[in-house]
């Protein structure tokens, strides 16, 4: 039981992405920072339960494919195998455990203190501390706590369970699927958004059947047509069957399979699996840590209303990440953890990106970042797109990875790069150039007068440039 209060200057309610970024930020400016953290690893979602142990996985997937068949290159292998559980293992202990042991090693390198506990805010200045456990926090008589200056709440988001098909026994979460036992025969992905579509792409690849069941007419329904088709080409050749505006209605399981009943244009149909994974969305962490005790608004969805340094109502409580506006990405949630800190600092630090890179790591990849034509237009701005394919760029076709291309949009006639899309080999790492040319409004000969290495895959980039001003070389 506490019965006096400990003060702290700033507080940070979370150590994923968000928070101990922030933590650390806040650190480097002075500010003596505790951070609390409910699980007993450091890192949130993103580095022990999906950014991170996803792409483990999808590349494992692809060393499995290209172990099997590498047939293109004249390499011919003989009964290639996985054992999946040094592969679960090489992924928990060589990837994630590792790399929660690096932020444990940041924030103490910061002199950041770190609480293991669950936050609960009493007002505007005093939160409650429950040891870590499956305890509730139950009276304003117990837990440690805790009176701060300033508090950045990072609290993240969780999965949506869908009522019909709660979590247990082989209805799982992404977390469970990040962390099954064997690799299924079958797999049932309720939901083609981003995790479904990546993690049904790996399992494909690992070697699973693999149905997704989409609600809406198309997976991942946030880009446009022709990127989606590229994906849908490649899940055609793994075998994954993609069915569109099909709603789930039950599952029903016992120990060794689960039988998932859905419905395409009123039509009742079954099929039965393994497992079936639910990934249908995320909702944001704030209805359980005490908001409704202080001056904090909340918008819908349960987003919490911020300014343009993540500063909320309260002007010494601040949001970031899954938990405010904008997209649930954990390079977002970076950016404004910095923010914040350098606001708590008094410096005039805002989240003034213009546009934030979105990555699918399907195969092939997909990377977006600012607008699309689409999105352009319906601002008002007379835009036109330049596209360059994979298939004339050298290192892609010696990659036998020539799908795809990359797309600017720029303003008519200034030029100005306004979006880019890019569906294809190494996209996640190729948008970054170009999240820099939205984000300094840079012109498309800015671009297409950059030298860019050759032969790399980084060349569509300046081809589509080359397009835009008048002057294809490659195409």
């Amino acid at each position: 039981m506490a019965d006096k209060a400990e003060h702290k200057e700033t507080v940070v309610i979370g150590a994923g992405p968000g928070g101990y970024v922030a933590a650390i930020r806040a650190s480097e400016l002075g500010q003596k920072v505790t951070v609390i953290e409910q699980s007993e690893t450091l890192g949130g979602v993103c580095l022990n339960v999906g950014c991170v142990p996803s792409k483990a996985l999808i590349a494992a997937g692809h060393r499995l494919r290209d172990a099997k068949d590498s047939s293109t290159y004249g390499v011919t292998t003989k009964d290639a195998t996985i054992d999946f559980a040094k592969t679960q293992e090489w992924k928990n202990k060589s990837v994630v455990a590792r790399m929660t042991r690096g932020v444990q090693g940041l924030l103490k390198k910061h002199k950041v203190e770190v609480i293991h506990g669950t936050a609960t805010l009493d007002n505007n200045t005093t939160l409650r501390i429950m040891p870590p456990g499956p305890q509730q926090f139950m009276s304003t008589n117990t837990g440690q706590l805790i009176t701060f200056d300033n508090l950045i709440i990072a609290t993240g988001s969780r999965p949506v369970e869908i009522p019909t098909f709660p979590f247990g026994g082989r209805i799982i979460d992404s977390t469970g699927g990040l962390n099954l036992p064997e690799i299924p025969k079958e797999l049932i992905v309720i939901g083609g958004g981003y995790i479904g579509s990546e993690l049904a792409g790996a399992y494909a690849n690992l070697g699973s059947h693999v149905t997704i069941l989409e609600g809406s007419p198309s997976i991942v329904p946030l880009f446009e047509k022709d990127i989606v088709a590229e994906v849908l080409k490649s899940f055609k050749q793994k075998g994954v069957d993609v069915v569109t505006n099909a709603m789930a209605k039950k599952a029903e399981q016992d120990d060794k399979s689960v039988t998932v009943t859905y419905t395409v244009d009123g039509k009742e149909q079954k099929l039965t699996a393994d497992y079936v994974m639910i990934t249908v969305g995320r909702k944001a962490n704030t209805d359980t840590i005490g908001l409704e005790f202080t001056d904090v608004k909340i918008g819908a969805h349960g987003i919490v209303e911020t300014d343009e340094q993540g500063r909320t109502s309260v002007p010494n409580i601040f949001a970031i990440g899954d938990i405010a506006s904008g997209p649930a990405l954990a390079h977002k949630a970076f950016f404004q953890g910095k923010t914040a800190a350098a606001a708590i600092a008094g410096k005039p630090e805002t989240n003034d990106y213009i546009g934030v890179p979105a990555v699918c790591f399907t195969d092939p990849e997909i990377a977006t970042v600012g607008d699309t034509q689409a999105e352009a237009k319906e601002k008002g701005l007379k835009v036109k797109t330049a596209k360059f394919p994979f298939a004339g760029n050298a290192r892609a076709v010696s990659l036998d990875e020539a799908e795809g291309f990359v797309r600017l949009v720029y303003t008519d006639p200034e030029g100005t790069i306004v979006g880019a899309q890019i569906v294809g080999p190494g996209a996640s790492d190729l948008i970054s150039e170009l999240a820099v040319a939205v984000n300094c409004q840079l012109n498309v000969e800015d671009v297409a007068r950059t030298i860019h290495p050759h032969p790399t895959l980084s060349e569509p980039v300046a081809e589509a440039a080359d397009i835009a001003l008048g002057f294809p070389t490659h195409i």
